[in-house]
């Protein structure tokens, strides 16, 4: 799985989310209820209280105000005048005040025309809500808290049988046949519709596997063995010492092309194997022998041309790999070399860690062309000459984890590396 989150951890984390954000609109929204309550209940407190001293005052014209630890009032007989801080105030409910440095709510209401002022200490009430505030904060973090277990532990259950699902792809092989994904009795209703779907699939990629094995085993006796008589007979015929050299020179071509031919069903038939299973038909391949062989078969390429080639000492090197392949990539390589070279060396080198490089003396080529025969090989069309093109090559690479590459200097040849391991 790699890097990538759980299904469970992405749930949980947006359900923690959707808890967090719902808390917080209903604490939001309680604090707006609280805060509109609560102007209402000093309105009315504050209210009660100056329409009982207006009371008092109309039945005792002697009476007079005494301020409480909680309530004051300001602006009537035997009371302190109005503040300056409330003198320019409207009547009404005034909340958040600060009087003599305590916190206050103010009511301020006209009596005779004269502006009358009760105002209630808040420091008690504060002390209380503060504490309600936070054990409700607390209490809203504990419910999400216990609400994510909850889920947690419940989401783990539903989560489990999608989890073993992946967990059995994950374990398929795929070369091993009547594979299948099975499901609990007690799967949901989604779990069988994805397990079926994927089980059709590994059904019908084995059929499907199946006749590529088929036309496999088919394609390798019945293109190979008119190929091997026609490559066989021309041998018998070029041993023949009273041939004519017109026909000989036909036979010759023919032999080759036969060749040619066997090296390029080898190299399709590989293409079409998976690379895991070519390690059945590979061999242990001495590059330090086997390249002077293939420099050999290709000097005929020459004889019409100034051109030597020239190869450099080898170190001792073995790799596993079907040997007509590794024929075919470095051959088609060299082939390449010499049509493209008019005179001059051609260097074959081999280093230990199998890679081998051709260095021709051609035209060479510029960063522009390099590129070109790049997007030649990616489109498969990169054939040149009488060999397997360049695109097949490429794709031979790329299938067994090989690497070729390019570099030149114009007007001074091309270099051609393959690396054979990968």
């Amino acid at each position: 799985m790699g890097s990538r989150p759980l299904l469970k951890h992405r749930i949980l984390q947006w359900l923690f989310i959707y808890a967090v954000l719902l808390s917080a609109a209903v604490l939001a929204g309680g604090y707006i209820i609280h805060e509109r309550v609560e102007h209402l209940a000093w309105e009315s407190l504050l209210r009660a209280e100056l329409d009982y001293y207006g009371q008092r005052t109309q039945a005792n014209s002697a009476y007079r105000w005494r301020d409480t630890d909680t309530l004051r009032l300001f602006g009537v007989a035997g009371a302190p005048p109005l503040p300056a801080v409330l003198a320019p105030l409207e009547p009404g409910l005034h909340d958040d005040m600060t009087l003599d440095g305590v916190s206050s709510v103010v009511l301020i209401e006209q009596i005779n025309g004269k502006p009358v002022a009760m105002a209630l200490n808040l420091t008690e009430f504060e002390g209380v809500e503060g504490a309600i505030t936070a054990a409700v904060a607390a209490g809203t973090v504990v419910v999400i808290l216990i609400l994510g277990l909850v889920v947690m532990w419940r989401l783990g259950l539903v989560i489990q049988p999608l989890a073993m699902m992946a967990h059995q792809v994950e374990e398929l092989k795929p070369a091993q046949p009547d594979q299948k994904v099975v499901l609990d009795e007690d799967a949901s209703a989604e779990m069988v519709v994805i397990a079926d779907a994927f089980n059709d699939y590994l059904r019908r990629n084995q059929s499907f596997v199946e006749r590529e094995h088929a036309f496999i085993a088919s394609s390798s006796h019945e293109l190979r063995t008119p190929i091997a008589v026609i490559a066989g007979a021309s041998e018998l015929v070029l041993d023949q010492a009273d041939v004519p050299p017109a026909a000989r020179n036909q036979v010759a071509r023919i032999h080759r092309t036969a060749r040619n031919v066997e090296q390029l069903i080898s190299l399709l038939l590989t293409l079409a194997k998976d690379p895991s299973r070519l390690a059945d038909s590979s061999d242990h391949v001495a590059l330090d022998q086997l390249l002077p062989e293939i420099v050999e078969d290709h000097r005929y390429l020459t004889r019409d041309k100034d051109l030597t080639l020239v190869l450099e000492p080898m170190p001792p090197c073995e790799i596993v790999a079907p040997v007509t392949i590794v024929q075919a990539a470095i051959g088609n390589l060299l082939r390449n070399a010499i049509e493209n070279s008019d005179r001059g060396q051609i260097r074959i080198s081999l280093r230990s860690d199998a890679t081998v490089v051709i260095e021709d003396p051609g035209h060479g080529m510029s960063p522009e062309e390099i590129s070109e025969i790049y997007a030649r090989m990616a489109r498969g069309g990169g054939r040149d000459g009488g060999g397997i093109g360049l695109d097949l090559i490429s794709r031979l690479c790329e299938h067994l984890g090989w690497n070729l590459a390019f570099s030149s200097v114009s007007g001074r040849g091309t270099r051609t590396t393959l690396r054979l391991r990968s």
